[in-house]
Formats: C-alpha cells, structure tokens, sequence
C-alpha cells in the first residue's frame, strides 16, 4: 500500500458513515438543480414539493454521514497517537490477514498476552475459566451468575484503544454498603446477565462497547466447582481454599465433571492456526478450562499449533518449586501426553531486587531444565520475556511477538516485526 492512497483507506475504515454523507450530498444535487430549473428555466423534474423533501433528506442524511465519518476518523486519530497514519493502516490491513488464535487461561496472565497480540491479528478468541469464588467475583457467583473478574480483565485487554471507558470498566469502590470492593465493570456484566438471560451475550454487549478486537469466551456456561486433590490424600473444594490450603496439588477436578462448553469455544480451537496455554495460574487458571470435556476433547484433536508459556515465577499455594518440566507434565496429567507441541520460557535473569520481594512470599522463578523438557518430546524456545515492571510478569509485547514468530515459522513463512 503507498501513500497517495492513505485516504482510500481512511475512507474503507468509515465507509458508512461517508457512503450516507455521499448518498445525502446527491440527493440534496438533484433536488437544487430541480429547483432551480423549476424558477429560472420553467423546466421541471420533479414537483417542487418532492424537491423541498428532497432537498432536507438529502441535508438530513449529509450532516448524519458526516457526524458518523468524522467519529470514525476521530477514533482512527486517537487511536494512532504519535504513530504515522501510513504504518497505522499498513499494519492494520496485516491484522486482518493475521493468524486465528484461540488463547486458554485466565487471570492477569492472560490479560497480558492479549493486550500484546491484539497489535498483530484481530482474529483472536480467549477462552477464559469462570471458577472463581472470591473477591467481588465470588459475591456474584452466589447470585447464581458466573464469575466475572477474569472475564472482564480479557475484554479490556482486547479493547481497540485505553480510553475513559477502560478505567471506568475497571474502577473498583473502595467504600457503599453493598458495593464496596465490587468491580463496575463485574457489576456490569452481572446487569446484563440477568437483562439478556445469558452469560455470553452480555460479554457480546460489552464487547461492543470496548470495541473488543475477536471475542471472549467462558470455558463453561455452567456454574461449576473446582476442587484439588492434594498429594496428602486430602480433598479441598473451591478455589481461594486450594490456594490457601498450603499443601501440595496432585491434581484438580471439577464439579459437576460433564459440564458442557460454549460452542463458539469448539469452534474456534478447531479452525485456529494455534492455541496458547497461559500464562497464569496453573491449577486454578489454565488447567481448569482443559477439564470441561469438550474443550479438553477438542484441545487433543485439533491441528492448530499449541503452544504452552511457562510462568516466570513459581506461585505459593499452587507451583512451589516447580521447574519448567514439572510445569509441563502437570499439564499433561490432566489433559493426556503429547499434546503440546512449543513451550516458551523466559531467559531473562530476574533482578535480585524483585526476586528478594518473591522469595518473601516463597516465590522463586521457574527453573528451566531443558534436558527433561527434551525429553518430554516438546519444542522448547526461550526469548528475553521479563517486563519491566515491579512485578516479574511478562512483557506482552514480547511475548505477542514470540507467539507471532512461532505460529509463522511453522508455516515456513517469514515475520516481519
């Protein structure tokens, strides 16, 4: 694409609204020219009255054309900021060429990929767990609808641009009786749940609003439990309990076992090009959407690409002490062997700074024993993925573009960045 035809696709990103001005501006054409033939040149095409009512349909629908283009331009320049409007609209015609990705897991950790990737394909679907049962997503449950916490963290980082409405989506109270420690935007989602009857439809309405690029998805839309085994014997029955039982998984389990999955989340493992296990929590975040049968099903029957991404640190409560590997074959316990085909590590060195803060919480990060790893028959690959952040989290941009190279080099293409 060159630069003389910028505008051609400034005007395809707002063709409706200009496609309405247009059809206006020649509307309100005919009708002047039939006016004035009517009183200067006594020729007539039609009656004056049709040509007074044509002329202010044709106003009506030009000033309508113009305000709806003009908002379309004005997101299109909000959204570019510095970023030249020429490398703005070649990357976003890629985008739509992009691969399909369907992204499993829940949490900050999935919030933090989408919010890279969304830069590089708008084909992506996230599938997300809904078994949480604290904090205000857990008040909301009782209401008997589906926790929305993790969900609405995956909308906001697949919004089209970091606006007001964002901040707003994410507010929390900090004081009102019956509200505080209540998310707006989990509120919101719980309004229209109980408006449109339908977990997934509310998240299609808010999507809307967010300007969502692909779609969100619960594992379920069933509300079920998730319980843990532990490596004692004993069994413990709900998320926050698990994690704060202090003792060792040995697997988790749903219940009921046969809840049944949204279709759309089928659909979308089977036609993607690959799909992403993590980050994020791996008993209470990842594995839990493997154990809703059809998913899990159809995770081990695709052909799309999939790909796991270690967590940088170990978590308390859930991976004390596990390396890379110990990582991997937890997930396979639970969704059978030899379905995962890359595992991404991060090989930058966490600063002692942060990582005397984790050890605090007996926290340390993820060994990385690539000869068992080997071993296990994956692919592995290590990129520099620490943010800069006080938190040792990854840095989603690079881990977007460790995704990106992955999906494209299996196709034998090259990426470029």
């Amino acid at each position: 694409m060159r630069k003389p035809f910028w505008w051609f696709w400034v005007f395809a990103r707002t063709q409706k609204g200009f496609l309405v001005m247009g059809t206006g501006f020649l509307m309100l054409g005919v009708a002047l020219v039939s006016i004035i033939n009517h009183y200067y040149f006594d020729l007539t095409f039609i009656s004056i009255e049709y040509g007074i009512i044509l002329a202010l349909s044709g106003v009506s629908l030009t000033f309508y054309g113009f305000v709806k283009g003009s908002r379309g331009m004005i997101d299109l320049a909000s959204s570019l900021s510095s970023v030249n409007i020429y490398d703005y609209l070649r990357r976003d015609v890629e985008k739509r060429r992009g691969p399909r990705i369907v992204v499993i897991g829940g949490g900050t950790g999935l919030s933090v990929l989408l919010k890279g990737l969304k830069n590089y394909t708008n084909h992506l679907t996230a599938i997300v767990t809904v078994m949480d049962d604290g904090g205000s997503s857990g008040r909301i449950r009782e209401m008997g609808i589906l926790p929305p916490g993790d969900i609405r963290r995956c909308l906001v980082a697949m919004a089209r641009t970091e606006n007001l409405m964002d901040r707003v989506f994410q507010h929390r109270f900090a004081e009102g009786e019956g509200i505080q420690g209540h998310n707006l935007g989990n509120l919101l989602i719980a309004a229209l749940t109980d408006i449109t009857g339908d977990f997934v439809k509310a998240i299609a309405e808010v999507s809307k609003v967010l300007a969502v690029q692909g779609q969100v998805l619960p594992a379920t839309p069933q509300l079920v439990v998730l319980g843990a085994t532990m490596t004692d014997g004993t069994v413990v029955m709900g998320e926050t309990s698990i994690t704060g039982a202090g003792k060792r998984i040995k697997e988790v389990f749903l219940d009921p076992p046969e809840c049944r999955a949204v279709p759309e989340a089928i659909e979308a493992i089977h036609e993607a090009d690959a799909v992403v296990l993590g980050p994020g929590s791996l008993f209470t975040s990842i594995i839990p959407n493997l154990l809703v049968p059809e998913i899990g099903e159809a995770l081990r029957t695709t052909r799309a690409l999939r790909i796991f991404v270690v967590n940088i640190m170990t978590q308390p409560g859930e991976t004390t002490g596990f390396t890379a590997t110990d990582h991997l074959d937890a997930l396979s316990r639970h969704l059978g062997p030899g379905h995962i085909d890359f595992v991404v590590v991060n090989d930058t060195p966490v600063d002692k700074e942060r990582e005397s803060r984790y050890r605090l919480e007996d926290a340390e990060p993820v060994k990385f024993d690539q000869r068992e790893l080997a071993d296990r028959g994956v692919k592995c690959v290590r990129a520099p993925l620490l943010g800069t952040e006080d938190v040792a989290w990854h840095d989603s941009e690079a881990l977007a573009r460790t995704v990106m190279r992955i999906i494209y080099e299996r196709k034998g293409l090259n990426w470029l960045e």
